[in-house]
């Protein structure tokens, strides 16, 4: 090929911009109040102002999800907006781990450079707020980058198999489900070389790794009731895997990924006439491997942690790259010459055109200034695909506009009016006035108060995290709230209803303080709709 457009190092440096550019774009926005980002803020506070996790708070999980949110609150305050600042470094490292793993795979710059755009526009540009169920793929993926280091040569070898169990546990230790997929994945891999190679020294080290960085992480939280809490579908907790829940999510939904899977089948015809010469083609074999790993990861990982609904989307960059590669390999396509990529990429742009045209929609709809209008001014009603439903909802916001608070734990964020007027009510009672001394017990989404309200957050192994009954709290911990409810334990007492959650937080807590405590105000809470009360409780 000679004078292609792409050469390996205008590949890179473009590689290099898309996935620090688009990761920055959050930084320059606002954002609604995200539903179930309280605790991702709670357990960030938490670490950040020192407390340990099972011996301060407890979790059905491991915590960490919650190391690098908790480092940036250290750095830049406990804010809503520095969680979206975590989830920009996230994205950065998630998207250069992609990367290096399709560079050791040797796919070629064209190609790699086209799967970054899908990789980032379908999953990483989409996720501008930290959560478990993104940040589990993102240890995976570099667990990942180092472990296809170390089943390379040279001086970094065993440091980057060391690194691989250790970002392979960090996985684990996010979401178990998740985790535990990538494990698997990882060990397949890792076989695979050791039959190959017909060497186990990779590995056994990987699994001395994983082993020892699980116990430094687990061997010192073992005695503050560890095993009561860790989810592993023991009681209290109760398992998410049912078979006919896989078999159906597979065969009626899950589009793209048979899509993927028949492709790969296509492509794979010419290499499965010979077997033993497809086993004997060591980097064919681990990209398969590897690619059809993550669908099937993909496959399960939907139903075994089903919010939000597209949180497996990140299988699209990896079913891209091998199936260009596939075309690349058997047939004329050269990704690297101008008009096959442009041809390439703009049709990706405009596949994935929903990640981004929200941003410029922002801007389009303020150019514009339009309003929608339910009447004409001749009197005629106007029905149109904006207006056509009437949303109920407008008790407290007239215009439908979110507003901001003035409280910096919020800053860039929007909510309802009614819930800033209703913060700012909170604010002003004299228990708030307290300080560190006021008792307050915040069974909200807005967590962020705990630490505007300056209170001592009550700690030990039996407070859990957040206060879902049945998936982060149990009967023994709603047991030990309603005693203190009943004693009046508590100056002030926050509490979310929302009706079509089940016990979300927990209904059997609100009857008790209907009987023991004093309702003194209640506002909408931050969702959309806005189908969740926040009550305000005093002695």
């Amino acid at each position: 090929m000679s004078n292609p457009f792409l050469t390996p190092r205008r590949a890179m440096i473009l590689e290099c911009l898309l996935i620090v550019g688009l990761a920055c774009v959050p930084l320059f926005a606002t954002f609604p109040y995200r539903v179930n980002i309280f605790l991702s803020w709670e357990g960030a506070y938490r670490m950040s102002e020192g407390q340990v996790p099972y011996r301060d708070f407890g979790m059905p999980l491991g915590y960490g999800y919650w190391i690098v949110p908790a480092l940036f609150f250290k750095l830049f305050g406990p804010q809503m907006i520095s969680l979206v600042k975590a989830q920009v470094f996230l994205n950065i490292v998630g998207g250069l781990s992609f990367r290096y793993i399709l560079q050791q795979m040797r796919v070629s710059p064209g190609v790699r450079l086209l799967s970054v755009i899908v990789f980032v526009l379908s999953y990483s540009f989409v996720n501008f707020w930290p959560w478990y169920n993104n940040t589990v793929i993102i240890y995976q993926l570099v667990g990942l980058a180092f472990l296809f280091r170390g089943l390379g040569s040279g001086r970094w070898k065993w440091p980057a198999i060391f690194l691989a169990g250790a970002f392979t546990f960090l996985s684990f230790f996010t979401k178990q489900d998740g985790g535990g997929l990538a494990l698997l994945l990882a060990l397949a891999l890792l076989a695979y070389h050791s039959l190959n190679a017909r060497r186990w020294q990779e590995l056994a080290a990987f699994l001395g790794s994983y082993v020892l960085v699980a116990c430094l992480f687990i061997v010192p939280a073992a005695q503050y009731g560890f095993g009561y809490w860790f989810n592993h579908g023991q009681p209290p907790h109760s398992s998410r895997l049912a078979l006919m829940d896989f078999i159906d999510v597979f065969l009626m939904e899950s589009q793209w990924i048979k899509f993927y899977f028949a492709l790969i089948v296509i492509l794979m015809f010419p290499a499965i006439k010979n077997i033993r010469s497809l086993w004997q083609n060591r980097g064919l074999m681990l990209f398969l491997l590897l690619t059809v790993g993550i669908l099937v990861e993909a496959t399960l990982f939907q139903v075994t942690s089903y919010t939000p609904p597209d949180n497996n989307i990140f299988f699209h960059g990896f079913a891209i790259a091998f199936i260009f590669s596939r075309m690349y390999d058997i047939s004329a396509i050269r990704f690297e010459n101008l008009k096959p990529f442009l041809l390439t990429a703009i049709t990706i742009l405009l596949w994935w055109s929903a990640s981004y045209y929200k941003y410029i929609q922002r801007i389009l709809s303020q150019l514009s200034h339009t309003e929608e209008v339910a009447a004409a001014p001749g009197g005629e009603n106007v029905v149109n695909r904006h207006n056509f439903m009437v949303d109920l909802d407008t008790t407290d916001v007239p215009t439908g506009k979110w507003t901001f608070s003035s409280l910096p734990e919020f800053r860039k964020i929007y909510m309802p009016p009614s819930t800033v007027a209703g913060i700012d009510r909170v604010m002003a009672l004299p228990e708030v006035k307290k300080g560190k001394d006021a008792k307050v017990l915040n069974l909200t989404e807005l967590t962020p108060l705990d630490h505007a309200i300056g209170y001592t957050q009550e700690t030990g192994p039996e407070v859990p995290l957040w206060h879902h009954l049945g998936v982060a709290m149990f009967n023994k911990q709603l047991a030990a709230y309603t005693e203190k409810v009943r004693n009046k334990h508590y100056d002030l007492i926050l509490y979310e209803y929302a009706p079509t959650l089940n016990n979300f937080f927990p209904w059997a807590l609100r009857n008790e303080l209907q009987q023991h405590y004093r309702k003194i105000d209640s506002f909408h809470a931050p969702r959309r709709p806005t189908n969740a009360i926040i009550e305000v409780f005093v002695r």
